[in-house]
């Protein structure tokens, strides 16, 4: 499998999270990014939201300049 990440750059936030996570494999990075999204972001660890997190996930590695947030 190649490698994987998330940005949270890419999406709104009050704190503007400049954090990035990439791993090589789907198992290692829903896990970093759950941790992420509990201790930084206040979510609760659910199904649903380790779906969405992976849902996120995108292949290569993340760009060093932040795309746009997307508007919700």
């Amino acid at each position: 499998m190649s490698r994987q990440y998330i940005d949270c750059r890419e999406f709104p936030s009050t704190m503007n999270c400049s954090v990035a996570l990439s791993a090589d494999n789907d198992k290692e990075l829903l896990e970093a990014a759950v941790q992420h999204a509990v201790a930084v972001h206040g979510h609760t660890d659910s199904p649903d939201l380790r779906k969405q997190l992976t849902s996120m996930f995108k292949q290569g590695t993340p760009p060093l300049k932040p795309k746009q947030a997307q508007t919700a």
